[in-house]
């Protein structure tokens, strides 16, 4: 995670949040809008959600040991995990049990004085304002990274956890306010409390329905996903330009990190070629694949003679091999 990345918008959504939680609890005493009180557990919940962030990026970047001699990049997506486990039972359980409370007393109760319910207004705005500044930076520091994906395919695509969970937070975020005021605002037109929470269920189910998404792709990753087919296609050409090398053979990828990736490839030598030969081979086929894949951290390469057989075998699997 590149301190002018993921960083940048994981500390610019820390600050904005933490500011932002501050306003709506200050709001919630004096209205007791149940708005407020799920915007602000919101918040806070989007504010450890960072911390977590910021804490997984440091511990993934120790070093390898006995233990664990691939590293610790996983990590990243470990705690990204977390992220979406504690945005579902902090922020979107809080939030429909809020709501739930909210309308089923609203029903039995009649109009209320809701002057105080421009503070929750004026809140609610300079929130919008200030969450809008955190994901314009989110959205800057995605499209420094996501190339011509649409945003679906980064979401799902991306193998480093930080930029699309804070643009899905910040995202979140400026919905829930919007919900937010939309409820404070019906409540102040009708005197009916019952939209107040009715704005609370909508938030509680835009945050599980996140928090479900953001579960589903950490955990892709966390049981580990290959390099995308583009990436596999380039080293298999530069395994095959190896001039002792005669094809490959079959080829599996796997993330050990955002940043780091394991390569495992059988490929085909001449039958004839001496060991000393095979040996230079690989080194250099190895240098090549660092140089045009500098994320390919570690890499096991297989001397082979090439069988029909096996590249049957390797084609049911769905591994790139040589025709």
């Amino acid at each position: 995670m590149s301190a002018s990345g993921g960083t940048k918008a994981i500390i610019a959504a820390l600050l904005a949040n933490l500011s932002i939680a501050a306003a709506k609890f200050v709001a919630f005493l004096f209205t007791g809008s149940s708005s407020m009180i799920a915007e602000s557990i919101h918040s806070v919940a989007d504010s450890g959600n960072q911390a977590l962030l910021l804490f997984g990026g440091k511990r993934a970047a120790r070093a390898s040991t006995r233990a664990h001699p691939f590293g610790y990049g996983r990590e990243r997506y470990f705690w990204a995990f977390v992220v979406a486990v504690v945005l579902f039972t902090v922020g979107a359980l809080f939030s429909l049990y809020e709501g739930y409370e909210k309308i089923s007393h609203a029903q039995h109760a009649g109009k209320e004085d809701n002057s105080s319910l421009w503070w929750a207004v004026g809140v609610l705005v300079f929130a919008i304002i200030a969450e809008s500044f955190s994901f314009r930076t989110a959205i800057k520091e995605s499209n420094a990274v996501r190339g011509k994906q649409g945003w679906v395919a980064f979401i799902r695509r991306s193998k480093s956890p930080e930029l699309p969970v804070i643009v899905l937070e910040d995202l979140g975020a400026l919905l829930g306010l919007i919900f937010a005021l939309f409820g404070v605002v019906m409540t102040m037109i009708t005197g009916n409390h019952v939209w107040d929470g009715v704005g609370t269920i909508m938030i509680g189910v835009l945050l599980a329905v996140i928090a479900v998404v953001l579960a589903v792709e950490m955990k892709s990753l966390l049981i580990g996903e290959s390099a995308d087919v583009e990436m596999e296609e380039k080293i298999c050409r530069t395994l095959e330009s190896t001039p002792e090398v005669d094809r490959v053979i079959h080829l599996r990828t796997l993330h050990l990190g955002p940043e780091e990736l394991l390569v495992a490839a059988k490929i085909a030598v001449n039958h004839e070629d001496r060991a000393s030969d095979i040996a230079r081979a690989i080194d250099s086929a190895e240098k090549r694949i660092r140089q045009e894949v500098p994320i390919a951290r570690v890499i096991y390469l297989e001397p082979d003679i090439y069988r029909h057989t096996e590249a049957a075998e390797a084609s049911t699997t769905g591994a790139p091999h040589s025709a």
